[in-house]
């Protein structure tokens, strides 16, 4: 006979229900309504006969009195080889009209971190085949990236071409976790995937923003259970891309306040630490495989003091901030290479060379954007000619970091490039060098490794005086007066 309870009291999501034989655990999911389309997931229990649950659906047509009924477990999520190239909801049902699943597992949704002796304890490269993240800011396999930017500065561009280039070239899975998402981007992103092809070893799950603060609370822990299957199961490598990161820490402060919770500073849930360290530390390299995680980070009012802000940072290994004026000059990835930060980027790790090298383009960089502002007032032709040098290795190291992306072939008519990390490391020190200060800045421009600039001298670029008009009027010429 199933565990069956009665609705007490309904305020929004909120909802009190009464058992009379048995209390249900937390989270344990409950099901309500004439079809039970109502799902309530038990989060506390107030005394022997009560408890309050928060709805992960609408609750409309929810009235006290009305019966519940006990599922006997928590939520949980489908796993399996099936999954694959598919979109779920929270609940792992489909939402991507393809038909029903097949040959899957169900697993809870709430699952502990592996423990310390299984944890590899090897610091490890993540290669993205893109220069300008694998010469300064490495990735740690099986760690975490924060990717800072606004509309329109290529953020989702560049998560793609991480896709397709773990997917095509590593063997390995991604799984997209949109929580918060708006239902234009969910659907675009999956057009965009099925066009560039990577769909075929790729998940998606979306909590969108229009459901209950509940749903997308637990989507993030949905979409940790599928990237465990493969980890562990499978034994493959999962690349997981959360967008957005703060949007979780959102939907729990909602949840927190519907519960009646006291607030703490700003407004943010008092467990905010804890419910975010839940999330984040299931995310870890074994000894079976890896879960490297890229997550969106939206900074409130740009305050990176924000509770959220400082709680997100305590676990990432690595901050790529993208820059709205990279973009607008056109140099894509827009990555700012002196916002940026790697926690990989030390000797002990990427080794002697790799950690010189880093730090003299990052050197290079710093020094141009201090004489940006000389240039501006008198001119390219006012600076000593040892500044003129750093000023033209310094424009050449930023065209040799873009890069033809796989995933924006038919929009540039560029071939996509992957670079391992010798090539673009061998690149960057040729340029330190001036071995190409008498070739044209645009000859460095997307290309993949520094040997195709002589190729694409021969087949015709703009020549070395060619200067865009906009830096002409700031005075930021070629290295020649």
């Amino acid at each position: 006979m199933s565990n069956t309870g009665e609705v007490v009291s309904v305020r929004g999501s909120v909802v009190d229900i009464r058992f009379a034989r048995q209390l249900p655990p937390i989270y344990s999911l409950l099901r309500a309504g004439e079809e039970q389309q109502i799902v309530i997931e038990v989060l506390a229990q107030r005394d022997a006969c009560h408890v309050r649950g928060i709805a992960l659906t609408p609750t409309q047509g929810l009235a006290r009195g009305m019966t519940v009924h006990d599922t006997g477990g928590p939520l949980q999520a489908p796993v399996g080889k099936s999954i694959v190239s598919r979109m779920f909801d929270v609940f792992g049902n489909t939402i991507d009209r393809e038909g029903a699943l097949s040959d899957v597992q169900w697993r809870s949704v709430h699952r502990a971190p592996p423990p310390l002796a299984r944890r590899s304890t090897r610091a490890e490269v993540f290669e993205t085949g893109i220069k300008v993240i694998d010469v300064l800011l490495p990735l740690e396999r099986g760690g975490k990236a924060g990717l800072f930017g606004g509309a329109g500065v290529g953020k989702t561009v560049l998560l793609t071409e991480m896709i397709h280039n773990m997917v095509g070239h590593q063997e390995g899975i991604s799984i997209f976790c949109g929580i918060g998402e708006r239902c234009r981007e969910g659907e675009e992103l999956y057009r965009e995937m099925k066009q560039a092809g990577v769909l075929p070893d790729m998940v998606m799950i979306f909590g969108q923003m229009n459901e209950p603060p509940g749903s997308r609370f637990r989507v993030g822990h949905a979409a940790l259970t599928m990237a465990e299957y493969f980890r562990d199961d499978e034994h493959r490598d999962v690349l997981l891309l959360v967008d957005n990161i703060f949007r979780f820490i959102q939907a729990g402060m909602e949840v927190s306040g519907l519960m009646g919770q006291m607030p703490s500073r700003l407004g943010y849930q008092p467990t905010m630490g804890t419910e975010l360290s839940q999330l984040e530390e299931r995310i870890a390299n074994t000894d079976s495989g890896a879960i490297t995680s890229i997550q969106a980070v939206y900074v409130p009012a740009d305050d990176f003091t924000d509770p959220a802000a400082v709680h997100t940072f305590s676990h990432l290994s690595a901050s790529i901030v993208l820059s709205r004026k990279r973009a607008s000059e056109g140099l894509y990835p827009a990555i700012d290479p002196l916002q940026s930060s790697s926690k990989m980027a030390t000797p002990g790790i990427v080794g002697e060379r790799h950690y010189r090298l880093a730090q003299e383009i990052r050197r290079t960089l710093a020094q141009y954007e201090q004489l940006k502002d000389i240039i501006a007032m008198l001119g390219l032709e006012q600076l000593s000619p040892e500044d003129r040098k750093v000023v033209a290795r310094a424009r050449r190291l930023e065209r040799f970091l873009t890069q033809p992306f796989f995933t924006t072939e038919q929009f540039t008519g560029l071939k996509g490039k992957l670079v391992s990390l010798d090539e673009a490391l061998d690149g960057c020190e040729r340029i330190l060098r001036d071995e190409f200060q008498d070739y044209p800045e645009s000859a460095l421009y997307m290309i993949g490794s520094v040997d195709e600039v002589q190729q694409k001298t021969a087949t015709g670029a703009p020549p070395a005086d060619t200067i865009p008009e906009a830096e002409v009027r700031h005075g930021a010429d070629e290295d020649e007066p």
